[in-house]
Order: structure tokens, then sequence, then C-alpha cells
């Protein structure tokens, strides 16, 4: 029995050990509840972050939403009061071939490229705000005189801007019909011949309008459409120069110089009276008014450039485009009447009504004519 018993105690001995060996192996109830609430959390953040995902899914699809409709309507009112396009009666300008772009129910005509107008436009504004805020008000003496004739020449320079920009150069209509004998060949030649002041001239067909282009008229690739008088199309602009709105191209061209000028005369004075600084220092202190003494400069020597041109061109009576084809280089210039008679007939000439009625009620048959030809 003696044996028996230590036998007996060292096998309890060796299962205790082995107990204590499986407690200590194995964790604790606290260390198993933290890791089960770890484990939830990290269970729980996607969860949270797809909730919160599909929250602003759904605002930003709720706010599109509603920027469409605010769109909608923005456009709506757009082509009903400012195109006109939402009318139940068919006018020309809404089924016009061309590529001209009509406002204010065909009133205004303006060309397909509006980037050179609006970059135009806003060196204007931007040039005239920064004298008028910065230069104007830090002049020695008569400061607020000198800003007011600021803001009134600024004024000039877009009325000219919007008569040149907005008005029919002179297009000339189309002819629907389809055959060339229909318009006045008989031998079905692509050109005719014309008597100009004793000067034979050339009038040559156009397959897109269908007519024979009167003299001094040429079409015009980027509106698409036959002017009369062709001048050019100016990118700065966005439209034609030529027969009915080349006073208005003068008169912005001119009127812009005399803008430029002043606001240069006057930043020139300033950095003048602050020139004790050096360069440096008024690149540092006033940079506006070295950016605007810099864009000045290059303005009115462009501007300066145009209306040289403009001017010989008015003394010799030609049209830019006549004078970059050398058209009279081998011939006599039919409308040459002199100096001073040119400058009368280009400046106080009256201006021709337009020749095609934008505004006018068209048939449905004209109406199909024209969507075809688009």
């Amino acid at each position: 029995m003696a044996s028996i018993t230590p036998q007996l105690e060292t096998c309890s001995s060796e299962s205790d050990k082995e107990a204590m060996e499986q407690i200590a192996l194995s964790e604790s109830p606290i260390q198993d509840i933290a890791n089960s609430s770890t484990n939830n959390n990290i269970k729980g953040k996607p969860e949270l972050h797809i909730k919160i995902a599909e929250n602003f899914g759904n605002f930003f699809a709720s706010l599109r939403e509603n920027l469409l409709v605010v769109k909608r309507v923005v456009q709506n009112l757009w082509l009903q009061y400012i195109r006109g396009e939402k009318s139940d009666r068919i006018r020309a300008y809404q089924v016009w071939p061309g590529n001209n772009v009509f406002f204010f129910h065909g009133r205004f005509i303006c060309g397909p490229d509006p980037r050179g107008l609006l970059l135009t436009t806003t060196s204007i504004i931007l040039s005239s705000w920064i004298f008028a805020m910065y230069i104007g008000d830090d002049l020695p003496s008569h400061s607020s005189t000198i800003v007011t004739i600021s803001v009134i020449l600024t004024v000039i320079v877009f009325i000219n801007l919007i008569l040149v920009s907005a008005t029919d150069p002179g297009i000339i209509p189309r002819n629907d019909q389809a055959n060339i004998e229909d318009v006045g060949t008989s031998n079905g030649t692509r050109s005719k011949r014309v008597m100009i002041n004793g000067v034979e001239m050339k009038l040559k067909y156009c397959r897109i309008c269908k007519i024979f282009r009167p003299p001094r008229s040429c079409h015009c690739a980027v509106c698409d459409n036959c002017v009369e008088k062709f001048d050019h199309h100016c990118p700065w602009i966005g439209q034609c120069i030529a027969l009915r709105n080349y006073r208005f191209y003068l008169s912005f061209v001119i009127s812009a110089l005399v803008l430029f000028a002043y606001l240069f005369a006057f930043s020139v004075w300033r950095i003048h009276a602050k020139s004790k600084s050096g360069l440096l220092g008024m690149l540092k202190n006033c940079p506006e008014t070295v950016a605007l003494v810099s864009f000045s400069f290059a303005a009115i020597w462009f501007l300066a450039g145009l209306a040289i041109f403009h001017i010989y061109l008015i003394a010799v009576n030609q049209t830019a485009y006549e004078n970059f084809r050398q058209r009279y280089a081998d011939s006599q210039n039919p409308y040459d009447k002199g100096i001073v008679s040119n400058f009368k007939d280009v400046l106080f000439g009256p201006v021709p009504p337009s020749r095609v009625d934008f505004r006018a009620e068209v048939t449905s048959s004209w109406h199909i004519k024209a969507t075809r030809r688009v």
C-alpha cells in the first residue's frame, strides 16, 4: 500500500501540472472579452464607412439632380428670352443655315466663336478696373476727374464693341435654286463678267449660297455666309468686318487706342512719381502698375498698327481682303474716287439696310430646305 500511494501522488501531481499548464496557456476571460470587442470594432468599421459613403453618394446624387433642374430652367429662360428659340412661330434666324449665333429674337447677330470677344472684353474690363482701383486714386492730383474720364472712355469702347460684334456685317441672302442656269448664265460657266466704272470685274459663283457673289464680296469660311464688301473676319471680335459694320470697327479700334494711351500715360506718371524705389521696388510695391503699363504699351502698338493700316485702305478705297489678294495690282481700282471722296464714302456715307430679315416668319417648305442644308 505504501508503494501504491506515492504512485497515486505522482500521477495526481502530474495531472495537476498539466492542468496548470493548460490554464497558463489559455487566455483569461477579461482578455477574451477584450478580443471579442476588438473583433466587433474591426467588423463595425467597414460597415460605418459603407454607411457614410452611401450617405455622401445620396447627397451628391440629390445635389446633381437639383443642379440639372436649375440648368434646364436657365437654358429654357435663355432660349426663350435671349435666343428667342422657344416660340411657336418659325423665324428666319432660327433656321438660318450659316454658323451665326443670334440673340434677342434675331436682333443681335454674332459670330460662331465667342472666345476672342470674351478675351477682348476681359482685357478691357481688367485694365480699366486696375487703373480705377490702384492707379487713379494714387495720383498726385485730380484723381477723381482722371478716373471719371477713364470710365467714360471705357463705356465708349464697349458701345462700339457691341455695335461691331452684334450688327449684321452685310450677309447676302442665299438662293434655293439648284441649277446654275437658273441664276443668269447661258453657257453653264462658274463666273460672269461685268463692267464697273470702265473696269471689267469677274463675279464668282458660290456653290454653298448658290449665287453669283456681288463685286467685293466673299464667302466667310468661319461664319459660312457670303458677305458684301468683305474686309476680314476679326478673331478678336468673333465677327465678320464688312459693309455694314466697318464704320463701327474703325470707331472701336480708335476709341480703344485712345483708352489704352490714356491708361498708359497716367500709369507712367505714377511710376515716375515713385521712381525713387527703382524697378525692383516698383515690382515689389505696385506690380499692378507695371503690368498695366506693359499691357497698355503692347495694346497701343497693335491698335496703332491696325488704325494706320485701315486709314491707308480707306485712302485708296480697298478692303483688307483685296489688299491681301493684290486684287488691283495689274488693273485700275474702279472704286477709287480720290482720298477725300473715299473718306467721305466710308465714314459719312449711309449704311445700307440688312439684306436679310432674320426676324421674318418663314414657311414650312423653306424651313425644310434650310434644315436639310444644315
